[in-house]
């Protein structure tokens, strides 16, 4: 097992990050100043995952951005296709065993004819698929120790499985058209907490292998690895995701070590993890409603269920909002904030399908274990979650100037992102203390948005008035009309207190919040016999704005911003009334898709 030091690499690394100059754009067609919406895949699984296989998967990573490119695909003895091809997906297969799994693909791989991956190639029964998965790879996987199961055959594998990875992103990507990155997901689970991370490349340059929980079984030690390699000229970042499932882990207090988190650890967070992911298939990681009473939409996704394996029971700071406050805690600490994470989404589908987001075409993420409509409503995934409880994933949007590799990953990198729970809402969010408040122009607020405020990612820098925030939000062209949108703020006060607050800045209708804020809600034309809906309520696109006059120029803050639609049917309505079943009673009949924004933040 690798040991890396932090600091040495890590001094090296900023060193290059703010004196290296910076790449230009290619200008593709399409190239925009003012920056256009791409819409794409962060987190998903192929074939080369081994719990993906094991399942049943066979798409490949050439497969799975056939997919993103609007291809109709063959997977579970199914036909499947998006409605709308993705700008831009990443396949992020499981570092851990991806040696393996190329062993077990392939004819002539060192290790092929070994007799465990004969009885992984040929398994159909799932009670024994379930034994062997947890016989080889979680009794290992989710320990302190994990180690390379028996039919191992050397790194060479690894290396021959990443550079089928490399091969197929460089096969499918296209400048301008479709943007194909290479990644991989270090899959950290110490004692069964989720510290997963997708590691995605800004480019073709990367390492000769990726890095595996086996390799190194602590995140720090992952954030060493990637500065080695940006020491090299290799640009990569890292999305935490499934933050719900960290057992306190992912926004902590203490490193990997026990030690109170000290500026260094702050510093090389924050640089090489700009993003978190909200929604995915094992549910949402914005917020809890056990611990967010008072936010009335913080019951969209909640997975429950999880906590009914692996030791899970929920804690506030295992979701996003309360993450964002304890970073502004450490920022008002040390100076630096370990938190700054920007919004992103992504489905974990293990089926290999990018993106495959649409309620009314939900099949499952995980083979046979949630591929029927009968263990969808009575089984679930072993060892993970309810059938019922599961999210159809987010999607991810950014604002990049233009569909390329380097331009989308630089708005991954400077926090210029959103994530949707599924559909294509385009949002834009800016803040500044000189913007005016006028939200009758939606391309002029952009213009200066970008010229006296700063986007969704952005810091706000040095104010001494409050700041005004502009918000944006245009429907799905083939969605719902929108209910509202949201800004939620952060802060700490000067006794290290942790405050939030929820405003309606933008909504439909003729409403008037009450005394208290409070807006009515929008109402529903679900009809549930039928899992249809109508947009006879809410509107195409809300915009306003919104001035903090409880702003104190002593204190820490974020901001960022929530869209919602109207209610339409969840995927477990669309199943009950397909196959002629009542609604399941302990699950939402129906939702409110919605999409975040990145924070704006603010330091004194």
């Amino acid at each position: 097992m690798q040991r890396f030091q932090l600091s040495a690499v890590f001094a090296t690394a900023m060193a290059l990050a703010t004196t290296g100059t910076p790449l230009q754009a290619q200008q593709t067609q399409g190239y925009n100043p003012q920056r256009n919406a791409y819409f794409g895949e962060t987190h998903m699984h192929t074939a080369f995952s081994l719990d993906a296989y094991i399942g049943g998967t066979r798409m490949m990573p050439s497969d799975a951005y056939r997919f993103a490119k609007g291809e109709a695909v063959d997977v579970n003895g199914r036909k499947k296709q998006l409605k709308r091809p993705l700008d831009f997906a990443a396949v992020t297969d499981h570092a851990e065993y991806m040696g393996e799994m190329y062993s077990t693909i392939y004819p002539g791989a060192p290790g092929h004819g070994q007799e465990l991956l004969e009885q992984l190639r040929t398994m159909t029964d799932q009670e024994e698929r379930q034994q062997w998965f947890l016989k080889y790879v979680v009794s290992s996987n989710r320990s302190r120790t994990p180690q390379h199961p028996p039919f191992f055959s050397g790194e060479g594998t690894v290396k021959s499985a990443w550079k089928v990875v490399i091969d197929a992103a460089e096969e499918h990507d296209a400048p301008g058209v479709f943007t194909a990155f290479i990644a991989f997901e270090w899959s950290g689970a110490p004692n069964g907490a989720n510290l997963h991370r997708n590691v995605i490349f800004r480019d073709a340059k990367v390492p000769d292998a990726p890095v595996s929980y086996i390799d190194i079984n602590r995140e720090d030690g992952l954030w060493a690895w990637m500065a080695e390699h940006e020491r090299k000229g290799i640009k990569a970042l890292a999305i935490p995701h499934n933050s719900n499932a960290s057992k306190g882990m992912m926004f902590p207090n203490v490193d990997a070590k026990g030690d109170p988190i000290d500026l260094e650890y702050a510093q090389i967070r924050q640089h090489f993890e700009p993003l978190v992911e909200t929604l995915q298939i094992k549910g949402g990681s914005e917020v809890h409603r056990k611990f967010w009473a008072a936010d009335e939409f913080a019951g969209f996704e909640n997975a429950d269920s999880i906590q009914k394996s692996s030791g899970r029971v929920f804690r506030k700071r295992d979701f996003i909002r309360e993450g964002l406050k304890l970073g502004l805690l450490h920022e008002k600490r040390l100076g630096r904030n370990p938190f700054k994470y920007g919004m992103i989404g992504g489905t974990d589908s293990h089926n290999g399908l990018t993106s495959d987001v649409a309620e009314d075409q939900f099949i499952g993420g995980h083979g046979p274990e949630d591929g029927s409509v009968e263990r969808r409503r009575n089984a679930g995934v072993a060892g993970w979650i309810d059938g019922k409880d599961l999210s159809i994933g987010s999607l991810a949007g950014v604002w990049a100037s233009e569909n390329t590799r380097g331009a989308i990953w630089d708005a991954m990198k400077r926090r210029e992102t959103f994530s949707t729970s599924g559909p294509r809402i385009k949002v834009r969010f800016f803040g500044g203390a000189d913007l005016p408040a006028d939200s009758s122009d939606p391309a002029k607020m952009v213009e200066l948005g970008y010229l006296l405020g700063v986007p969704m990612g952005g810091d706000l820098g040095h104010v001494g008035v409050s700041p005004t925030f502009n918000v944006q939000a245009m429907k799905d062209p083939m969605g719902a009309n929108l209910d509202r949108i949201q800004i939620i703020k952060g802060w700490v006060d000067e006794d290290g207190q942790l405050h939030e607050r929820i405003v309606n800045v933008a909504w439909s209708g003729s409403r008037q919040p009450d005394a208290n804020g409070k807006l009515a809600p929008v109402g529903t034309t679900v009809d549930l016999k039928t899992a249809k809906y109508t947009n006879d309520i809410g509107a195409p696109v809300l915009i306003g704005s919104w001035k903090d006059g409880g702003f104190d120029p002593t204190q820490h803050a974020f901001y960022y911003a929530r869209v919602l639609e109207i209610p339409t049917p969840r995927w477990s309505t669309y199943d009950a009334v397909r196959n002629n079943l009542p609604l399941l009673s302990d699950v939402p009949a129906t939702i409110q898709e919605r999409a975040w924004t990145s924070p704006i933040w603010y330091a004194p």
